[in-house]
């Protein structure tokens, strides 16, 4: 069985949230700062059945562009993106961001889903749409289906969720064979069970019992037990949102952007050697030594460029 995993993306307040929780009843928002404030600050994380009986995980990433960052840590891993523009604002500054992000990061698949169409009219809706296809022209998204939905009334949501059936459907299945790895998005502690972490196994297979390394700080430890989608398993293979149990570190060791593999297959490292793309929006010419943000699977680092 496929095991995949669908991840938002689109400005702040276009509706990300409310429309997971009509979805799969869950709601992600988890700190009181975002319920305080009504917008989504950290990851937040749900899942659901498809009509198929396919199960897949959600991550809810925020939309505003002070949590950039947050966003990044939550769509490594994911095989499809779900686009959010609200029909009463259409395209906005975070779309076109997540948009150059997503391209960045070789996403393939994805859909579109325009929401709080209660609120507009039809001519209103259309406008938006062109709005739409012109920011996608040239993407991964152009020509990628377009659902106008509610979260409100439910207007639209059969037809967004046949979409995701569907393209989940033509989604080619992870590496399940190659050497773990997983990258370590949330890390906490659970009375009477220690240090658990959560991630989206990229590659591979961990089971209870198994023994890993923590990178970069070189750490092994031990499997005690796997959830997913709050299950109890004895394997998880790749592709699939896991929360693990392990014995032989203390949370304060363990923070979002570490990453647990098989033992002695990756080495940390502060020097590679890189082709980059600059985005058309990028506003001049890259600098020799300049300071950058690097975003690599969780984790985001400051750097230096050395261009050769």
């Amino acid at each position: 069985m496929k095991h995949l995993v669908i991840g938002t993306a689109g400005h702040v307040d276009h509706g990300k949230t409310a429309l997971i929780r009509r979805l799969t009843g869950q709601d992600t928002d988890r700190l009181p700062e975002e319920k305080a404030r009504g917008i989504s600050i950290d990851l937040g994380f749900a899942h659901f059945t498809l009509p198929s009986g396919r199960r897949v995980a959600i991550i809810d990433v925020p939309g505003h562009e002070r949590f950039i960052h947050n966003m990044l840590a939550g769509v490594t891993g994911i095989d499809l993106v779900l686009m959010v523009v609200a029909a009463d604002e259409g395209v906005m500054p975070q779309t076109r961001e997540h948009l150059d992000i997503l391209q960045l990061l070789a996403l393939r698949k994805g859909l579109i889903a325009i929401t709080k169409v209660d609120l507009v009219d039809r001519e209103l809706l259309e406008l938006v749409q062109e709005d739409i296809r012109a920011a996608v022209a040239g993407t991964f998204l152009e020509g990628a289906p377009m659902v106008p939905v509610s979260a409100v009334t439910g207007e639209g949501i059969p037809e967004l969720v046949a979409h995701l059936d569907r393209l989940l459907e033509e989604t080619e299945p992870r590496d399940a064979t190659a050497f773990a790895r997983l990258p370590i998005d949330r890390a906490f502690v659970v009375p009477g069970f220690g240090t658990v972490v959560t991630g989206t196994l990229v590659a591979g297979t961990i089971r209870v019992g198994d023994r890993l390394e923590l990178l970069p700080q070189g750490l092994e430890v031990r499997v005690r037990g796997l959830q997913v989608h709050g299950e109890p398993v004895e394997e998880v293979r790749a592709g699939q949102r896991v929360a693990a149990n392990l014995a032989g570190v203390d949370r304060e060791q363990v923070r979002r952007g570490n990453v647990l593999v098989a033992p002695g297959v990756l080495r940390p490292t502060e020097t590679f050697a890189a082709r980059l793309r600059l985005l058309p929006s990028w506003p001049r010419p890259l600098r020799h030594g300049e300071r950058v943000h690097l975003h690599t699977g969780t984790s985001e680092v400051v750097g230096r460029v050395l261009l050769l």
